[in-house]
């Protein structure tokens, strides 16, 4: 059963088709297959599959040749949900996914940088998954000054996109620190990984168009399935 959080049908499969070719799976003029092969290969309707693949020619990584076929143009810089979004699998690309597990309103805890306006944040905890495999588990902090209350019932499973839609917060820079962690304790056996094992930890600063740090975030990566990965445009 879809999650009620996922992203419409023809918009997670444009953003797969992105993360492919960032990662080199699909190269630069590569002809994509005939478009009836697509759908049924994915799952989905031809008129699904065609409204993602004028998403990807309108954002620039694919021409579309009348009576030749779909070929794809390579670009790094693309203005995509999961621009920001620097996960892998080992093998690359995958889309993300997210389960929910909790929200919750609380004083923000000693050890997070001072980030934001409000002695307040959202804690939200996820299990991020690639391509259906689970790969972080994340923690994220967002500062209570954006929202009284968080939705969960509207919430996407692209958070930046959910921060833009429905609290006018757009966050227009990324900031990661890497380091190697021990997963927490709240870690669920679903993860795949024991907690206090080591993980690679990634720390993140999310900053708004306004320049101010608005969510602070800790994502434990089980690089067994999945990698961290920075590409320059």
């Amino acid at each position: 059963m879809p999650s009620k959080y996922a992203l419409p049908l023809h918009i997670q499969i444009s953003e797969m088709l992105i993360r492919e070719i960032q990662a080199g799976r699909l190269v630069d003029g590569q002809r994509l297959e005939p478009e009836r092969v697509m759908a049924r290969r994915y799952g989905i309707a031809v008129g699904t599959l065609r409204k993602a693949l004028s998403d990807l020619t309108e954002k620039g990584v694919l021409v579309r040749v009348q009576g030749s076929g779909n070929y794809v143009q390579a670009r790094m810089d693309v203005d995509s949900v999961y621009s920001f979004y620097r996960v892998e699998l080992l093998q690359g690309g995958g889309l993300p996914t997210a389960e929910l597990m909790s929200v919750e309103r609380m004083e923000k805890p000693d050890h997070l940088p001072e980030f934001g306006k409000s002695d307040v944040a959202h804690r939200i905890r996820r299990i991020r998954s690639l391509a259906g495999i689970p790969a972080v588990l994340e923690e994220i902090w967002l500062d209570a000054s954006y929202a009284e209350t968080l939705s969960t019932c509207s919430m996407s499973e692209s958070l930046y996109l959910y921060y833009r839609e429905k609290l006018d917060l757009w966050i227009a820079k990324a900031e990661d620190g890497l380091t190697v962690d021990p997963l927490p304790d709240w870690a669920p056996d679903s993860f795949g990984m024991a907690a206090k094992a080591p993980a690679l930890l990634v720390t993140r600063r999310s900053v708004s168009r306004e320049g101010e740090i608005a969510e602070i975030s800790h994502n434990w990566i089980n690089t067994n399935v999945a990698k961290y990965v920075a590409r320059m445009a």
